[in-house]
C-alpha cells in the first residue's frame, strides 16, 4: 500500500469512527500483544468447541462469551477516540473494567446453579448484576458506538422512570431488583436469545470469513471479477458489485466491505472515469446487499431463523429472488451510467486471465461449495461453518501460495475474534432493549398506538414499520437493528394477516438498508471517506442505486410469491423472470438512460413499467411490458434518426472538403 492509499484508509477510518463504528484497535507491542492475541485465540477455540461439540447450560455459555468479549473490548479498543492506538500497556481504567468483568461473570458462573435450584436471590446477586449491566454499557459504548448505547440506556431508564409518564406509556413501579433480575439473571435480557446467536452462528461465520481472507480468498474474488466483467462497459464498477456482494454474503456488513474491498474497487472506479460520489455509492450498495444475499447473508438472518424456529434454508430460499433483483439493478445501474458517460471496459492486457485465476486459486471456492451444500442439505449452520473452516485449511494446501500454516491459522482465529467485538457488544446491549420490552410491554403499547394511527390499513402500517426500521437502524449494526424492529414491528404486520416469515423479512430488509439511508448511512460514510466525496451525495446516490431494495419488500408483503410462498414453483419462476425484465426498466428509469438519454415522459414510463412488472400479476405484467417496449421502440427510432443525421453531416462535410480541395487545385 503506497502513501496515498494509507492516507485514504486513515481518513476513512476517522470518518467511520466518528459515527461509532470501530475500525481502530490498539496496536500493542511486546508481551502485551502476545497476551491479547492469546486470549483471542483461546476464546475462538472455546466458542468453536461450545457451539459445535460441547454441552453447556445456555446462560452459562453466553456468560462465558460475554466475559471474553468484554475483556477483549477493554484491552483492544480505547475508551476515548483521541487516545493513542499504540501503547505498551492498557490504561488504569481498562484494567478496572477487566477486573470488574471477571468479578461479575465469575460471580454469575459460580452462583448460577444455586439460583436455578432455589429460585431465590441473595443481596450480592443484585450488586454484581448491576455491575455486570454497567460493564455491558461500557463495552457497547466502545465497540458498538454511542448511538446504540444511548438507545439502550433510554430503554433501561424507562424501567425506572416509566411510572411517571402519563397515558398509555405509563407503567407500574418495577424496582431495581426486578430490573436486574430480568436484565442479568434471566434469559430475556443481556444473556437472551440475541447474544446466544452471537455466541454461536455469528461468531462461527465471522470466523469462517477470517479463514477465507487469510487463505487469499478476497484477492481471488477480485481477480475473478476483473476477469469476468473487467472488459465490459464500466468494468471496474461491475467488479465492485460482484466482489463486494460476494464478500458481503460472508461478513454480513456493508461497512466492513467498504473498509476492505472498497479500498481496491473505489480507486479503480475513479480511475476508469466514474465520479467519486458514484464510485462510493456503488461500493456501499453492493456491500450492503451482501447482508440480504444467500447463501450466508448477514448475521441477522440466523437470528431470524432462531426466533421463528424454522430451518435456515427456509430463510435462504426466501431471500433468493429479492437478492437477485437487488444486485441486478445495481449491476444495470452501473452499466447504464457507464454508457451515459462513455466509459469503456479495461484493456485486455491489464486484466487477469480467467482460466489462470481459476487454475491458481480456484480451489478456494471449495469451502464455499462445502458450506452451501451443508446448509442446503439441512445440516445446522453451526456444523456447516465448522466443517467449512476445516475445509479451508485442507484446500489451502493444494497450492503453495495459499497454504495456511500454524501461524496463519492462529492469525485467522485472532482476526475472527476481533471481528466479533462490534456485533457482539451490540447483541449484548440489545438484550437490555428486549428485556425492557418484555418487562414493561412497551412493544405492545407502541404497536397498538401504530395500529390506531394507521387505522388498520396494511400499507400505512408497513410504511410506519419502514420508518421505524430506518430510524432505529441509524448508526446501529444490522443485527441489532433487525432484532429491535422485528420485536416491535413484525407483530403489527402479523396482526394484519401477513405471514410471520414475510413480516420478519420486511423488517430485515429495511434494517439492512439503513446502512445506505441518510442521515447516518454508515456504509455510505465509509465509502465516502475512501472516495473523498461528499457524504450526503454518496448516500443519496446509494439510495437511488439500491432503490429496488426499498420497493420490493412492499411487493412481497402483498404477494409473497417472490419469497417462494403462496404459489407453485413454476409461478414463482415466471414471476421472477418477468420481475427481472421490470428491474431493467426500473434501472433505466433511475439512470436516465436506456439506448440513449431519456426524456421526462420516457423516464416516467420506464419507472412505471418496472413497478408494474415486479408486481407478480398478469395484468400489471402485461401493461408494464407494453410500456417498456414502447419506450424501447421510441428510443431506437430516435437513435436511428440521430445516427442518420450524423451520417449525413459527416458525408456533407467530406464532400465539402473534397470539393474545396478540387477548387484549390
Amino acid at each position: 500500500m503506497n502513501k496515498n492509499d494509507r492516507q485514504l484508509q486513515a481518513e476513512m477510518e476517522n470518518i467511520v469512527a466518528d459515527e461509532g463504528v470501530v475500525t481502530r484497535f490498539r496496536l500493542y507491542s511486546g508481551p502485551m500483544a502476545k497476551i491479547v492475541v492469546a486470549i483471542a485465540v483461546i476464546w475462538a477455540l472455546f466458542q468453536i468447541y461450545v457451539s459445535s461439540f460441547g454441552i453447556m447450560d445456555a446462560v452459562k455459555a453466553r456468560a462465558w462469551f460475554f466475559g471474553f468479549l468484554a475483556i477483549l473490548i477493554f484491552l483492544w479498543i480505547p475508551a476515548r477516540k483521541n487516545e493513542g492506538k499504540t501503547r505498551r500497556l492498557p490504561t488504569v481504567w481498562d484494567w478496572i473494567c477487566v477486573v470488574a468483568t471477571i468479578m461479575a461473570i465469575g460471580f454469575l458462573l459460580f452462583n448460577y446453579d444455586d439460583y436455578v435450584e432455589t429460585g431465590v436471590h441473595i443481596q450480592a446477586d443484585y450488586w454484581f448484576g448491576g455491575l455486570g449491566i454497567l460493564i455491558a454499557f461500557e463495552a457497547a459504548r466502545r465497540a458498538a458506538g454511542n448511538v446504540m448505547t444511548i438507545l439502550a440506556a433510554l430503554f433501561l431508564l424507562y424501567n425506572f422512570f416509566g411510572q411517571y409518564l402519563p397515558g398509555t406509556f405509563g407503567i407500574g413501579n418495577l424496582g431495581y431488583e426486578r430490573v436486574v433480575d430480568t436484565m442479568w439473571w434471566g434469559a430475556q435480557g443481556i444473556f437472551g436469545t440475541v447474544i446466544g446467536v452471537a455466541a454461536t452462528y455469528i461468531f462461527l461465520f465471522i470466523l469462517f470469513g477470517a479463514f477465507l481472507r487469510r487463505s487469499g480468498f478476497i484477492d481471488f474474488i477480485n481477480d475473478l471479477a476483473l476477469a469476468v466483467a473487467g472488459r465490459s462497459a464500466g468494468g471496474p464498477a461491475k467488479v465492485a458489485v460482484i466482489g463486494s456482494g460476494f464478500m458481503g454474503m460472508i461478513n454480513g456488513s456493508g461497512v466492513a466491505n467498504a473498509s476492505s474491498v472498497g479500498t481496491v474497487t473505489i480507486p479503480l472506479m475513479k480511475k476508469a472515469g466514474f465520479k467519486p460520489h458514484f464510485a462510493g455509492a456503488v461500493e456501499a450498495v453492493a456491500g450492503t446487499g451482501g447482508v440480504i444475499a444467500p447463501p450466508i447473508m448477514g448475521a441477522a438472518s440466523f437470528v431470524m431463523a432462531e426466533s421463528l424456529g424454522v430451518p435456515y434454508r427456509t430463510i435462504m430460499l426466501a431471500a433468493v429472488i429479492p437478492a437477485i433483483f437487488y444486485f441486478f439493478m445495481c449491476f444495470l445501474s452501473v452499466h447504464f451510467e457507464a454508457k451515459k458517460l462513455g466509459i469503456e471496459g479495461m484493456p485486455r492486457n491489464r486484466l487477469p486471465n480467467i482460466w489462470s485465476v481459476l487454475k491458481q486459486r480456484g480451489h478456494l471456492l471449495i469451502p464455499v461449495v462445502v458450506i452451501v451444500a451443508f446448509l442446503v442439505s439441512g445440516t445446522t449452520p453451526l456444523y456447516a461453518a465448522v466443517w467449512a473452516m476445516l475445509s479451508i485449511v485442507v484446500v489451502s494446501w493444494f497450492r503453495k501460495e495459499t497454504r495456511m500454516g500454524l501461524r496463519e491459522i492462529l492469525e485467522a482465529l485472532a482476526e475472527g475474534a476481533k471481528g466479533v467485538l462490534t456485533v457482539g457488544a451490540a447483541c449484548a446491549i440489545v438484550g437490555v432493549i428486549i428485556g425492557t420490552i418484555s418487562l414493561t410491554s412497551i412493544g405492545l403499547t407502541f404497536g397498538n398506538n401504530i395500529l390506531e394511527l394507521a387505522g388498520n390499513h396494511l400499507f400505512l402500517i408497513a410504511f410506519f414499520t419502514m420508518i421505524i426500521c430506518i430510524i432505529l437502524g441509524m448508526g446501529v449494526p444490522v443485527t441489532a437493528s433487525y432484532v429491535i424492529t422485528a420485536t416491535i414491528a413484525a407483530p403489527l404486520l402479523a396482526k394484519m394477516g401477513v405471514p410471520l416469515l414475510v413480516a420478519h423479512m420486511f423488517a430485515f430488509f429495511f434494517a439492512a438498508l439503513s446502512d445506505i439511508t441518510p442521515p447516518v448511512a454508515l456504509a455510505a460514510m465509509a465509502s465516502a471517506g475512501i472516495a473523498k466525496a461528499p457524504f450526503f451525495k454518496v448516500a443519496l446516490t446509494a439510495v437511488k442505486l439500491g432503490a429496488i431494495g426499498f420497493i420490493i419488500p412492499y411487493f412481497f408483503l402483498y404477494n409473497p410469491l417472490l419469497l417462494f410462498m403462496g404459489g407453485s414453483m413454476m409461478n414463482t419462476i415466471i414471476a421472477a423472470i418477468i420481475g427481472l425484465i421490470g428491474v431493467v426498466a426500473l434501472s433505466a428509469g433511475f439512470a436516465n438512460w436506456l439506448l440513449i438519454k431519456t426524456n421526462i415522459v420516457q423516464r416516467l414510463m420506464l419507472i412505471a413499467a418496472g413497478l408494474l412488472m415486479i408486481d407478480p400479476h398478469y395484468v400489471t405484467d402485461l401493461i408494464g411490458f407494453v410500456l417498456l417496449v414502447s419506450v424501447y421502440i421510441w428510443q431506437k427510432k430516435k437513435r436511428n434518426n440521430e445516427d442518420q443525421s450524423t451520417g449525413l453531416e459527416s458525408n456533407s462535410f467530406t464532400a465539402l472538403t473534397k470539393n474545396s480541395g478540387e477548387d484549390g487545385r
